[in-house]
């Protein structure tokens, strides 16, 4: 049987920062939910460097799951970026679904995504808050509500990217169109989803917006007053490499994920 045979039509990507209390039910939920549709993706825990029982809530999910599951284990917080990176480089799927780990967008969403980007022929489909047809159920507090539209505007208008939600945690990709844009990603934080949609660009890779259902979860890993202030600095620097760099910096080629695997796992 061919390697491309056995290869999961499927990669669930879930970065995971002290979240043994609603990782357990998140794992569930997806495994039932695509058992439903017929599908057994692989999954993918990237536990960033958690002080609490995260990673033995996931190796209690994986020692049951029924498909292909794997555990990264960053020795130290390193960002949310840093973690996505990681995990959509070891992951097989033909497809790669990030997904937060708090579910603020229900999994039921993927769907969604599939179709649209089998009708676009896409490479990126990213999941939007801020689209005619998005459904925000639970809003974010005023405070972050308006920050995340000020840094909308802020990408805007230092990218040049048209999109009305970077941030929303649920994107789908082509797993071998995007791979090199992933290797040449380099911010950790936060702001990793601006420097993936504004490098996808320069690639000439197709992607798009598509609204979905969102719904807001207490106890985000978000700081107003740390992570806010470095987000906009990230922007800014990635502003000023993007100016240096020739636009054909990165290229669709094959990559290896051999480095995304080594380290801690299960």
């Amino acid at each position: 049987m061919s390697e491309d045979a056995l290869r999961p039509a499927l990669s669930v990507v879930i970065p995971a920062f002290n979240e043994e209390r609603r990782l357990g039910a998140t794992l569930r939920r997806v495994a039932e939910y695509c058992r439903s549709c017929g599908l057994t993706p692989e999954i993918v825990l990237v536990d960033d460097g958690s002080r609490d029982a995260t990673a033995a809530v996931a190796r209690e999910f994986i020692a049951l799951y029924e498909g292909a599951a794997v555990l990264l284990v960053n020795h130290r917080n390193r960002g949310k970026g840093y973690s996505v990176r990681r995990g959509i480089l070891a992951a097989c799927g033909e497809r790669v679904l990030v997904s937060d780990a708090d579910l603020s967008t229900p999994i039921e969403e993927v769907h969604t995504l599939l179709e649209r980007q089998e009708q676009d022929g896409a490479d990126l489909v990213i999941g939007s808050r801020a689209l005619p047809g998005s459904r925000l159920e639970v809003r974010q507090p005023a405070l972050r509500e308006w920050l995340g539209k000020a840094f909308n505007v802020a990408v805007r208008g230092l990218t040049g990217l048209t999109y009305r939600d970077t941030q929303c945690g649920f994107k789908l990709m082509m797993r071998d169109a995007v791979l090199p844009v992933v290797r040449s990603l380099q911010v950790d934080g936060f702001a990793f989803d601006v420097e993936l949609l504004w490098r996808a660009r320069r690639a000439g890779l197709v992607v798009v917006e598509h609204p979905v259902r969102w719904r807001n979860s207490r106890g985000s890993s978000v700081g107003l007053l740390t992570d806010a202030p470095r987000m906009l600095w990230d922007l800014l620097r990635l502003r000023w490499r993007m100016q240096q760099e020739p636009a054909s910096a990165v290229q669709p080629t094959a990559a290896d994920a051999t480095e995304a695997r080594g380290g801690p796992r299960l």
